[in-house]
């Protein structure tokens, strides 16, 4: 895929690139070998490929669900501002 000076001065612009003018031309001819090469991937044929989230298949590790910690609500609680009945009490901010 071919890219004029313009479009490449204006993908610079939005990527908030400063880029000499000296050297809009390379940065053309490489954007234009990047635009090419992804073209070649999207002709590759994938649909025998079942998708996966990983290069490597392993199963996350699973622990038992516990409370582990915890019954610290009186020392939580005191240094709140206003509680009432083990709660912290806020300011309404929603009519």
């Amino acid at each position: 895929m071919s890219l004029d000076l313009d479009t490449v001065r204006r993908i610079a612009h939005l990527a908030h690139i400063r880029v000499p003018d000296d050297e809009l031309a390379l940065l053309t001819t490489d954007l234009g070998n990047i635009l090419t090469f992804v073209e070649q991937l999207s002709q590759v044929d994938t649909t025998s490929v079942t998708p996966m989230t990983s290069a490597v298949a392993t199963a996350l590790p699973l622990r038992t669900d516990e409370v582990s910690d915890g019954g610290y609500a009186s020392a939580v609680l005191a240094n709140a501002p206003d509680r009432t009945e083990g709660f912290f009490v806020v300011p309404k901010v929603v009519e």
